[in-house]
């Protein structure tokens, strides 16, 4: 048999050879295995994972994670101590380190795994693959998504200059707005009091006034009552983590200024009932959006979080058919401590791992695969004919540290400059992931359904304006000054203040549901 590293086992059985001829033929092999074989299979594995990595740029770079959530989902603080793996921190590591698996075609298949194999992506969606030896079942074959570029990447964000002439609500640039904000901070009983900036002390405002204005095209100003009317008789769903959580109250604050709806929520979802027009909103938690378990499964201890990749999280796709517009997005909890699942293997984990067993994926080839997982599953559901929005992974603003590291974003009052804007490689990163599985989802559309991008990441990199920082809370004797070290207080710079900056992604959801309830969502 022939392996991925160019050693060679032969046996000739019970087949003699003169010793010459033996001689002439292992020489021969030899010669073929090292010349031929061993770069073709090996260099394209090693080079190409190695630079899917440093590509990313990862030096050193700590990744704060999500806020927590108590058993019902619902936000507690700022309570986790993760930053990004050592894979990430700049370091080479070999082909034999990595290992990236694909979901099953229709993202919720419970079919038998095949024969695992290590498979490189190479830039031109071939692959080599070498096979491997594993413990206990079988799994699939593994995909490496492909490398981050500018392609599938980060996407330009055009503040100045000319375009292509084509309407594109996702490049433009922020412009001031002497209209002020959509709602007021006292105004919405059902914000969430982490992210009520003005009501917890900060004294700048002008992050409210500014307005995102596309190129070629504008981006109407949120009009609650336009927007009832529009949804008349329909379902509007946010489904994810606390950032989405995020934009559903955004959602809800501007609604709420044009009428008070009926709480009809429960323990598995918050839901919001506007008689007017009868419109329900709808949030779902699903931080990670695939069936997660706690159970002790093969090496991975009971209480550990256990992700299943290959199985979409039910608590959400029960309801998926009365969906009419679903916003769906996820991301940071991939940083958080779990144990990854595919085809009932244990094959990665984030802050967690048991030595002597071989990791095959980290936690953003498992986004990945949980993304595509989740897209796939409601781009073929057979009763499934609404709209998906799929928000990008949303970028934070932390600055010499993460949260609970000294990272800060305080003394930031306007937008960014073009050259004031920081390269986040993890963001970047995980950014690709959602962009791979996006495309994967829409090659394999198989319902009456639509799904569209929204693609925000750009955008607000330059709002590292638009966070609550120190001002997490109405206690007024929190702390917001650096202390006599210089060691600035703890902040929260990846949700974001309401009303600010957060409420142009609901912006952006009223101007691609109104496109395509009035068929004309092709122009996006």
């Amino acid at each position: 048999m022939v392996q991925a590293s160019g050693r060679s086992s032969i046996s000739f059985g019970s087949m003699t050879c003169s010793l010459p001829i033996l001689a002439v033929t292992a020489a021969t092999l030899a010669i073929f295995l090292g010349v031929v074989i061993t770069p073709w299979l090996g260099l394209p594995l090693r080079s190409t994972i190695q630079s899917y990595i440093l590509e990313a740029g990862f030096k050193g770079y700590s990744k704060n994670a999500d806020f927590i959530s108590d058993n019902n989902g619902q936000l507690v603080d700022v309570a986790n101590n993760s930053t990004i793996p050592t894979y990430m921190s700049g370091k080479n590591h070999s082909s034999e380190e990595i290992i990236h698996v694909k979901p099953a075609d229709d993202g919720i298949s419970n079919q038998s795994a095949a024969t695992p194999k290590r498979t490189a992506y190479n830039g031109d969606k071939t692959a080599s693959t070498a096979e491997i030896s594993g413990n206990g079942k079988k799994t699939e074959p593994i995909v490496l998504p492909p490398p981050i570029s500018s392609e599938n990447g980060t996407a330009k964000v055009i503040t100045s200059g000319s375009s292509t002439g084509k309407c594109d609500l996702f490049q433009g640039k922020w412009v001031h707005d002497s209209l002020g904000p959509l709602y007021k901070y006292d105004s919405c009983p059902i914000l969430t009091q982490a992210q009520n900036c003005q009501g917890n002390g900060r004294p700048d405002k002008d992050y409210e006034n500014w307005r995102w204005q596309p190129m070629n095209c504008d981006l109407p100003r949120f009009d609650a009552h336009k927007f009832l009317e529009l949804m008349h008789g329909k379902t509007l769903a946010f489904v994810g983590d606390s950032v989405a959580r995020n934009q559903m109250e955004s959602m809800m604050c501007i609604l709420w200024q044009a009428e008070t709806p009926q709480n009809r929520g429960n323990r598995k979802m918050q839901r919001w009932f506007f008689r007017s027009q009868s419109v329900t909103v709808i949030r779902i938690w699903s931080a990670w959006l695939v069936h997660t378990s706690s159970e002790a499964f093969q090496f991975a201890p009971e209480g550990l979080t256990k992700l299943h990749l290959d199985k979409i999280d039910e608590t959400f796709m029960d309801y998926l058919p009365t969906f009419d517009v679903l916003v769906i997005s996820s991301g940071h909890w991939f940083t958080k401590k779990a144990a990854f699942l595919y085809k009932d293997n244990v094959v990665g984990g984030q802050l967690w791992w048991e030595k002597g067993h071989e990791r095959k994926i980290e936690n953003a080839e498992a986004f990945a695969i949980a993304t595509e997982t989740a897209l796939k599953g409601i781009v073929s559901h057979p009763d499934y004919k609404g709209l998906t929005i799929f928000r990008t992974f949303s970028p934070d603003h932390y600055e010499g540290g993460s949260w609970n590291t000294g990272g800060s974003c305080t003394g930031k009052v306007r937008p960014f400059t073009d050259n004031e804007v920081v390269a986040n490689g993890f963001t970047d990163l995980m950014k690709s992931r959602q962009l791979y599985a996006y495309g994967e989802a829409k090659k394999n559309l198989k319902n009456r359904s639509k799904l569209i991008l929204a693609d925000i990441t750009s955008i607000f990199a330059f709002r590292g304006d638009g966070h609550p920082g120190p001002y997490r809370s109405p206690d007024p004797n929190k702390i917001t000054k650096r202390g006599p070290n210089g060691r600035p207080p703890p902040q929260d710079c990846l949700h974001w203040c309401m009303p600010g900056p957060v409420d142009t992604w609901n912006e952006f959801v009223f101007e691609i549901t109104r496109r395509h309830l009035n068929g004309s969502s092709n122009d996006m």
